[in-house]
C-alpha cells in the first residue's frame, strides 16, 4: 500500500513557537498525523531543525519551507513507496536530502513524515502504534516492559530563570507497576510544592512542568526533593531514587565548568558528583560533562560508571556514529534518545540497537518543547526502554506520554 497524499501544516508546541504536524494518507483512506517537539538545550551535533528565518512571522521561527517541503519534494520521493517499509521510506528522504544534519529538507520536515507514517502502518494493520514498531523493526523480546519514568520536578539551567546550574532535578519511582510510579511522582510533585510555597518561593512552572525556584545552591535543590519524598511518606533509596541532568555543555567555560559560582576543572566537578551519589540516591546522572569534553568523559566513566548510569544526550546525539565513538572510548553506560535529534524513525532505532548490543541503557526522551503527540511512549515500549523521561507531573503535553503509558499498561497487563 502506497501514500497517497502528504499534508503539512505550522503548529505551535509548547513554548508557543512553531513546528511541524504531518498527515499522511493511505490509498485506502486511512490516515496519520505526527507532530514533531524542538529543544530548546540543543546539541552542536543534532540534526538541522529548518526555520523559514521571516522575521515578519514568529522573529523568523516559523516552519512553512518545512512544510512545502513535505508535500512537494518528500512526497515526489516516497509517494510509490510501500508504508510498511519504514526503512525504505526514512532512506529515501535521507537520500533526497543529502546532508549529513539534515539542513536541506529540515530534520523536523523529515521526522514529521517519518513519525506519520509509522502510524500510519500501524492504523493499516490494525494494531498499536508500540507493536507495528516492534514487528516493523524485528524485535524479538517477546513481552512489553514498561519504562521506568524519569520526572523533572525542579527546572534549572535553560529549561528555566531559577539560576540553578543543572538542567533538570528528577526523580524516578521504583514501584512495580507503571501506573504507581505515576502515582508516586505525583503525590512528591505536590508535596514539592508545598514544601516550596512554605520556603516563599514561586511555584510556577519551567518548560518541562518542573518548579523553577530560586534556591541558594544546586544541592539545595536535591535537599528539597529529598523532604519533597518524605512528606509523601516514601523512602528515599528505596521507593524513589534521584537523577539529574547537567547539560554540561551549557555551563562549559574555556575548559572549566562554571558551578556553583565557581569555576572546576572535569575532576572537581566529577567529585562534586562523587559526593552526592550515596548522600542523595542518585541513579543517573545525563550529560555529567561537555559534548566534546572525551577526556573528561573517560575519567567520569572511570570513576562513576560502575555505580549509576552515566547518560549521554549531547554527547551521543542519537547518533549511531558518536555512540560508535562514545562504545569505543568506553564512555558513558547509558543514551538518552530523541527521535528529532536523529530526524528518522529508523536512524533512532539503529542507535537503540547499537546502544542494547552493547548493553548501554536506553533512556527515551521527550524535549523541552513538546505538543499532544505520544509516539515517544509507544516507541519507549516498543524496544523495551529501560526508562522514558516526558517531564514533570503537570502541563497537559507532558501529561498527555503518562497517560498513554499507563494506557498501554492495561492493554498489556
Amino acid at each position: 500500500m502506497k501514500i497517497q497524499k502528504l499534508q503539512a501544516r505550522e503548529i505551535l508546541d509548547s513554548r508557543g513557537n512553531p513546528t511541524i504536524a504531518v498527515r499522511a494518507v493511505a490509498e485506502n483512506g486511512f490516515n496519520a498525523e505526527a507532530m514533531v517537539p524542538s529543544g530548546a538545550s540543543t546539541g552542536v551535533h543534532e540534526a538541522h531543525e529548518l526555520r523559514d528565518g521571516d522575521k515578519n512571522r514568529y522573529g523568523g521561527t516559523g516552519v512553512l519551507t518545512a512544510c512545502k517541503n513535505v508535500e512537494e519534494l518528500i512526497f515526489s520521493a516516497v509517494k510509490d513507496l510501500d508504508i510498511m517499509n519504514q526503512r525504505a521510506i526514512d532512506e529515501a528522504m535521507i537520500l533526497l536530502d543529502g546532508t549529513e544534519n539534515k539542513s536541506k529538507l529540515g530534520a523536523n520536515a523529515i521526522l514529521a513524515v517519518s513519525l506519520a507514517v509509522a502510524r500510519l502502518a500501524a492504523q493499516v494493520q490494525g494494531v498499536e502504534l508500540y507493536e507495528s514498531i516492534r514487528r516493523g523493526f524485528r524485535f524479538s523480546a517477546s513481552e512489553y516492559r514498561l519504562p521506568y519514568p524519569m520526572m523533572n520536578i525542579i527546572n534549572g539551567g535553560v529549561h528555566a530563570d531559577s539560576g540553578l546550574d543543572i538542567q533538570e532535578f528528577m526523580i524516578v519511582p521504583q514501584q512495580q507497576q507503571l501506573s504507581e510510579r505515576v502515582r508516586a511522582g505525583a503525590e512528591i510533585f505536590h508535596a514539592l510544592k508545598d514544601i516550596l510555597k512554605k520556603q516563599k518561593q514561586v511555584v510556577s512552572v519551567g518548560d518541562e512542568g518542573g518548579f523553577a525556584p530560586h534556591l541558594r545552591s544546586n544541592e539545595a535543590a536535591l535537599e528539597a526533593i529529598v523532604e519533597a519524598v518524605t512528606q509523601a511518606g516514601y523512602t528515599l533509596g528505596q521507593d524513589v531514587c534521584i537523577a539529574f541532568d547537567a547539560a554540561a555543555s551549557e555551563f562549559f567555560r574555556d575548559g572549566q565548568y562554571a558551578f556553583d559560582g565557581k569555576m572546576l576543572t572535569a575532576q572537581e566537578l566529577i567529585a562534586v558528583y562523587d559526593a552526592w551519589i550515596e548522600k542523595y540516591a542518585i541513579i543517573s546522572i545525563e550529560d555529567g560533562l561537555a559534548e566534546d569534553d572525551w577526556d573528561g568523559w573517560q575519567m567520569l566513566t572511570k570513576q562513576l560508571g560502575g555505580r549509576i548510569r552515566l547518560v549521554g544526550d549531547d554527547l551521543f546525539v542519537t547518533n549511531v556514529k558518536r555512540l560508535q565513538q562514545g562504545i569505543d572510548r568506553g564512555v558513558a553506560n547509558a543514551i538518552l534518545i530523541k527521535v528529532n535529534q536523529i530526524g528518522t524513525l529508523t536512524e533512532t532505532i539503529d542507535a537503540i540497537q547499537l546502544a542494547q548490543q552493547y548493553k548501554y541503557t536506553v533512556i527515551i526522551s521527550h524535549r523541552s518543547g513538546e505538543t499532544e503527540d505520544t509516539t515517544i511512549a509507544d516507541l519507549a515500549v516498543a524496544v523495551n526502554a529501560e526508562y522514558i523521561k516526558t517531564g514533570s507531573l503537570s502541563r497537559s503535553e507532558r501529561v498527555a506520554k503518562y497517560n498513554r503509558l499507563m494506557a498501554i499498561e492495561h492493554y498489556v497487563a
